[in-house]
């Protein structure tokens, strides 16, 4: 129990930090919610919209393009390994 705490008091806003998911390395950056100020994104996690001004997890592929980044709901990131994510690596 302790050691969850310590995870979410580390993951302040803005933080990056590195994950392994999938055997890939990810970089994790969790954004305010004034970051997101006017802007509309989709979580992969559950296909649907993060409605401007919601704090969320930015995470990709620590290897990759900044086009690779993808803006998840906080609890879709954490349940990523739960259910198959809608992830899609490339814009064609």
């Amino acid at each position: 129990m302790m050691s969850r705490l310590r995870g979410r008091r580390a993951a302040k806003e803005g933080q990056e930090s590195s994950e392994v998911w999938n055997g890939e390395a990810w970089t994790v950056r969790h954004a305010a919610s004034a970051s997101a100020e006017g802007k509309m994104y989709r979580c992969p996690g559950c296909d649907q919209a993060l409605p401007s001004g919601v704090s969320h997890v930015v995470a990709w592929p620590t290897n990759s393009a900044v086009q690779e980044r993808r803006h998840w709901h906080k609890a879709c990131w954490d349940a990523r390994n739960r259910s198959s994510a809608r992830v899609t690596r490339t814009r064609a």
